[in-house]
């Protein structure tokens, strides 16, 4: 059974930033990443539907670390999932990851401070069990479920003669081309599916239940394109960077103080970008306040040129059922279809859905609490990473990364072998961890952890005010247990944890 100092679960964008932390900040430890598929890149491996792009700007979305060269700040898959295989291979992070590993379950043994991690390698029936042991188990693993997505029941759907597929399935033989099109859906995958469909497609219809916001941004970032050829790459992604942080983080609370100028400025731009006298109210216009719901965002406003120019149209109504033909509205309406594309959301599953148990006690992952969104309640030396809801998703795993392998740090140098927040008996008002009305979060929420109404129990979802807490705050308060359990008695490679073991043990005096 092989052993490590810290194993990462994920080999996209956090798992790789991840690897490149603990490689820069805690050179001496020991460190694997066990990745499920074939290949790096995690969400931006999985999805290969027409189209697939950040909604992000890559200035944030790219790594801190890492300058974000190509020419497009919305960038397409193929180009995002280079770039994070760029960042591996240039880091020699590649020769840490074990490929075709799924994480099933982990065991914490306190008096050995470590993590028994139990998985499978390979697929099917032709799987193997394999373990591992670690001393810190960081999970990189996002909150998709990457085995299938979500598609509502819908009465009829065996009745349809045409192809029907979920874009988290797309493949390389679907046919679209000169065919009549039905995306089911109005979130960022049906907004990118649509109009990318429409170059080729003879007509494709978004069919919506009801609306989401949707705005446009520039593809290519032409500040950022001229101030790289005044300061160089480097410091042109710095400063471009920090300008979308800020502007967007002024934007988003503008929205949420001021929700209906919000709305009504949203409203006005997409109705300059649409045909004159279009039913903007029935079709752009949702029954939620601005960033209740992630908003959409489509480079160079390419949804709206594809309704004005005939070869993409929207219809917002009720599913009554699938047909033979196509798929019958509660209006009466029929849309004729060859393909229909269910872009109906995704299914959420937390920390890839690891079975938990510390010291033979099985844990509720949904009981726990999180401590600044990175540690859990009750359960010692175990870490997430997981982005913002209402940001770029790289932004907190940057910030994550570097506070663990802080954390690390402080471990080793002080002799500590186990840290573990304690509420402590404090009465924390719970509150779920994704504070967004979307469906796909809804569905799932029930199984998540909670957080708590004030810090360290409490995540803001702002940048800003995490560089503070998570970045520059310390590292010992009154939640965090640090301790040195005295080690059981093992062989000497099996007594190296690079986390600097003791003879002693106690609570961490509280800075």
């Amino acid at each position: 059974m092989e052993h490590f100092d810290v194993i990462i679960v994920g080999a996209g964008l956090s798992g790789i930033g991840a690897g490149y932390h603990l490689q820069q900040e805690c050179p001496d430890r020991s460190y694997a990443i066990l990745e499920r598929r074939d290949a790096i890149g995690g969400t931006w491996d999985l999805f290969r539907y027409p189209g697939i792009r950040s909604d992000s700007d890559m200035h944030t979305l790219g790594y801190s670390f890492k300058p974000w060269t190509d020419p497009k700040a919305i960038a397409d898959g193929p180009s995002i999932r280079k770039y994070v295989r760029e960042t591996a291979t240039e880091n020699g992070i590649h020769e840490k990851i074990r490929f075709g590993i799924q994480v099933k379950a982990a065991s914490w043994s306190t008096p050995d401070s470590r993590w028994t991690v139990e998985a499978l390698r390979g697929e099917g029936e032709a799987a193997e069990p394999i373990s591992f042991t670690c001393n810190f188990l960081f999970m990189c693993s996002g909150y998709y479920n990457y085995d299938q997505g979500y598609t509502p029941e819908f009465e009829g759907f065996e009745d349809f003669r045409g192809r029907i597929v979920h874009p988290q399935k797309w493949t390389d033989d679907i046919v679209y081309e000169g065919k009549k099109v039905v995306v089911i859906g109005s979130g960022a995958t049906a907004v990118t599916l649509v109009p990318e469909m429409a170059k080729k497609a003879a007509h494709v219809t978004m069919l919506q239940r009801s609306p989401t916001y949707v705005v446009s941004a520039p593809e290519r970032d032409e500040f950022n394109l001229w101030l790289r050829k005044k300061v160089g790459n480097k410091l042109a992604y710095a400063i471009t960077r920090w300008r979308n942080i800020i502007s967007f983080s002024l934007i988003f609370q503008f929205c949420r103080r001021f929700p209906e100028a919000a709305r009504n400025g949203i409203l006005k731009a997409v109705r300059a970008a649409l045909p004159e006298g279009y039913d903007v109210k029935k079709h752009f216009t949702p029954r939620y306040k601005p960033w209740d719901q992630r908003m959409c965002l489509v480079p160079d406003g390419d949804l709206f040129r594809s309704i004005k120019n005939g070869s993409a149209s929207v219809v917002t109504d009720q599913i009554e059922r699938f047909t033979e033909n196509g798929i019958r509205l509660e209006s009466g309406e029929e849309l004729e279809a060859d393909l229909i594309v269910t872009a109906t959301g995704l299914n959420l599953l937390f920390l890839a859905g690891l079975e938990v148990t510390v010291d033979g006690e099985r844990k509720d992952l949904s009981e726990s609490l999180t401590y600044k969104a990175i540690l859990f309640s009750d359960i010692p030396n175990l870490a997430m990473a997981v982005g913002y809801t209402n940001a770029s998703w790289t932004l907190k795993c940057d910030l994550t990364c570097e506070y663990v392998t802080r954390l690390l740090n402080h471990m080793k140098e002080n002799g500590y072998t186990q840290v573990c927040p304690r509420p402590d008996g404090t009465p924390v008002d719970s509150e779920e961890m994704l504070a967004l009305t979307s469906g796909y979060i809804q569905r799932a929420v029930g199984e998540f952890p909670r957080q708590g109404t004030r810090e360290p129990w409490r995540a803001y979802q702002n940048y800003l005010r995490d560089i503070v807490m998570v970045r520059y705050g310390k590292l010992t308060d009154e939640a965090l247990e640090f301790s040195r359990p005295a080690p059981r008695v093992r062989t000497g490679a099996e007594n190296d944890t690079g986390l600097g073991e003791a003879d002693n043990s106690g609570r961490a005096a509280v800075a």
